[in-house]
């Protein structure tokens, strides 16, 4: 083993943010010896188990009774309240925390026995309830937590555009633009779920908290220190008595802008620190705002760092520049705000340039063109160049190793987890494979008989996804940030299809949504292979789940439709449907009115220089990886990572800037100082705390919204709960530079 070796090795798994280096040929021997009984990635040590018992029982009737039974609860749930102003989401810790008394409840009362039907034997009762089972739920609900995303098409057409359709035309259209993405993972899990360096760390908090939740409570380790069961408890609970006070008691402690109280009536200064504008010094002493985005626990450090530089570039450098120095006349605008607005800054008014829900040129042209403020036509160009980042550093960083498993696909990989992974029989590709054809006809069947867009707008959709799964695979699996598609497939189908926004809404779905559902699955295939749960049984429990989940979605927001007056509008509150109308929105920027009248030239469009970030997205990871190459020693050169740099700010707006700053501070006393001064604690507490903290959050809110505010209960208003709303008491920072 010479030193080429080592510094092969080292350069394996720099990108992942593991800091086991080999500085010599003994430790890079003794480095190899260690892989062969446990992964090389240091997360994954710490949290995965190295052990596999074949014999656990998994595919169950306990496991098949819970997992549809919660899979169909919190489809309704969660739709139900997406459509709500107060969104309340039912997650994997939720249901985490429920299922498993049930499950042991079943384990003592269900019979032993075994039954025999139509020549297949099973048990009711196997034994006591077990890990796997466990997860297996967990995975069923946890494909579904988020609302099928068609559904806001058919709402779209029932609400805003008067164009009903048979129940069995959205049901398609909901069943294909999930299932495709299931059938695209199974194609990619070779590249994305078995090499050891494809992390996802967002599942290293799911293992650590099933695992928690399965060992013994009363027991301590051999070094005396506390058991992850009595942790997770401790922790959890705290979070769930401490949200009380900014879920519901005391909502100015979530949002603390302290400078801009200085002089709360100066309108830069509250811009530029409130919590509405760019929140400068605001503090939120709020997890779920600080965990919004970032995910400070679970995210690797470098991926911070690099998102870190990218939040500070635009937020506190482009954007101040641009609105202080009346780009694109912004002053006249929110420094940061999703709404659009007429030149004046007054809101635009989509009625008044469409005629039978299609964009009516000389009404456009006499109502004028529309504007945003400069930070969300920013975010449009950052997020071309996020994209095409993407495609570049994967090829750059990755494109060998790619090559190489597509030429070996079918080659053991030397991972512990892989080894042990071998006694399941795995998914046939021809699954997957007839799955993609039966979806794909589907599709163009749906698309073209009820007219949602041509056929050919489905297999360009399609592609786009396919083309952009594995790189955004890639940097997702590595860094736990997504570079996401939205901008792109609006972008392409509103320059083919102008004027025509229903298609632009579906096209969207299909490139967008298919890609994102297939990360999702593959990164509940990695759980799985984590956890050692059959490939076979994982792959019918996620199917089935995505059926029924698809079902109920559509039928509880189609039911509300229907039933709620008013719905989706001010006076249909508290059923506002927000996501729904910044959908409606979307599908007027890029459908109805086109990319050429917002970022070409046509019809007095301001915002063409944006189109640039194809082109400076694209160029620059190229000298950075050239000089990772040219100059080894400079080890920092190896974690520049652009697409992440690139996508820092890509959900803002609705996000907020204060949600980021918080988000890295405590990323930078966990997965810095933590890992590094307190390891031992790190090693075994760090993704179970990040998981407790979730499951608190969560259960309080449920309990604040089911026993209070579904019942229009309401906590007194005084300082820390003002009755206007302005709970940062910066009211200034969501206005315009003139201050209305």
């Amino acid at each position: 083993m010479d030193k080429a070796e080592v510094e092969a090795y080292n350069e394996k798994y720099a990108e992942s943010g593991d800091e086991k280096y080999a500085e010599n040929v003994d430790e890079l021997a003794a480095a190899k010896i260690e892989e062969e009984d446990n992964s090389p990635i240091e997360e994954v040590r710490v949290t995965v188990s190295n052990k596999d018992d074949p014999s656990m029982p998994c595919n169950t009737f306990r496991m098949w009774s819970l997992g549809l039974l919660f899979t169909a609860a919190v489809s309704f749930v969660n739709q139900f309240f997406y459509l709500r102003q107060t969104q309340i989401s039912i997650g994997y810790s939720v249901i985490a925390l429920i299922s498993l008394p049930i499950g042991h409840f079943m384990a003592k009362v269900l019979p032993t026995g075994d039954f025999n039907v139509f020549g297949f034997t099973f048990s009711l009762n196997p034994g006591p309830f077990s890990l796997k089972e466990h997860i297996l739920i967990g995975t069923m609900v946890a494909c579904n937590t988020s609302t099928a995303y068609a559904v806001d098409i058919v709402i779209l057409q029932n609400v805003f555009y008067g164009d009903k359709q048979p129940f069995i035309a959205g049901l398609l259209l909901v069943w294909t633009t999930q299932i495709t993405g299931f059938a695209l993972a199974g194609a990619i899990r070779r590249f994305l779920v078995s090499p050891a360096h494809m992390v996802w760390p967002s599942t290293l908090v799911t293992a650590s908290l099933f695992r928690s939740l399965h060992a013994s409570s009363q027991t301590e380790d051999d070094n005396g220190r506390m058991s992850r069961m009595n942790y997770f408890m401790i922790v959890s609970l705290g979070s769930f008595i401490y949200y009380w006070f900014p879920g519901f008691i005391f909502p100015t402690i979530g949002m603390i802008s302290w400078i801009c109280w200085i002089n709360p009536d100066n309108i830069v200064l509250s811009q530029l620190t409130g919590s509405n504008g760019l929140g400068i010094g605001t503090i939120a002493l709020d997890w779920s705002a600080a965990s919004y985005y970032v995910q400070p626990l679970v995210t690797p450090w470098f991926a911070q760092v690099n998102i870190l530089i990218g939040f500070i570039m635009v937020a506190y450098i482009m954007v101040p520049w641009a609105y202080y120095s009346n780009l694109w006349n912004s002053k006249n605008y929110p420094i940061l705000s999703a709404g659009l607005f007429r030149e004046d800054g007054t809101p635009y008014n989509k009625s008044q340039i469409l005629t039978n829900n299609v964009l009516d040129e000389e009404k456009y042209l006499a109502y004028g063109p529309v504007r945003m403020d400069s930070f969300f036509a920013l975010t449009y160009g950052i997020g071309f160049a996020g994209l095409m980042a993407t495609v570049v550093h994967v090829v750059l960083y990755h494109g060998k190793e790619i090559v190489a498993r597509w030429k070996s696909a079918r080659s053991e990989n030397d991972d512990i987890h892989s080894r042990l992974m071998r006694v399941y029989p795995e998914v046939p590709d021809w699954w997957y494979l007839s799955l993609f054809v039966v979806t794909l006809a589907l599709s163009m069947v749906t698309c073209v008989v009820w007219d949602f867009m041509p056929w050919w707008a489905v297999i360009l959709a399609l592609a786009i996804a396919i083309f952009f799964v594995l790189p955004v695979g890639i940097v997702q699996a590595v860094t736990n940030q997504q570079p996401g598609l939205n901008i792109v497939t609006e972008y392409v189908i509103g320059y083919m299809l102008p004027g025509h926004a229903i298609a632009n809404v579906t096209f969207k779905t299909y490139g967008y949504i298919v890609n994102v559902q297939a990360l999702t699955f593959a990164s509940d295939l990695k759980l799985g292979h984590y956890m050692k749960i059959p490939p076979r049984v994982m792959f019918m429990a996620q199917l089935v789940s995505t059926i029924i989940s698809g079902l109920i979605n559509l039928a509880t927001a189609l039911w509300l439709v229907n039933s709620r007056p008013h719905i989706c509008t001010h006076e249909g509150y508290p059923f506002t449907c927000r996501n729904t109308n910044t959908f409606y929105s979307a599908s007027i920027i890029w459908g109805a009115i086109g990319p050429a009248r917002v970022f070409g030239s046509k019809d007095g469009a301001l915002y063409a220089p944006v189109q640039w970030g194809f082109l400076v997205g694209a160029v620059l990871p190229i000298p950075f990886w050239y000089a990772a190459k040219k100059f080894p020693n400079i080890t920092w050169l190896k974690y520049v990572h652009w697409p992440v740099l690139l996508a820092a700010t890509s959900n803002m707006p609705p996000a907020l800037p204060y949600f980021y700053a918080n988000g890295l501070f405590l990323g930078f006393i966990f997965a810095f100082l933590l890992r590094r001064y307190r390891y031992d604690w790190w090693a075994r507490y760090n993704y179970l705390t990040s998981a407790a903290l979730d499951t608190g959050v969560a259960v309080c809110g449920l309990i604040i919204f089911f026993a209070i505010q579904s019942w229009e209960g309401e906590m007194p208003y005084w300082w820390g709960n003002p009755e206007d709303g302005n709970f940062d008491h910066c009211p200034l920072g969501g206005a315009n530079f003139y201050g209305q």
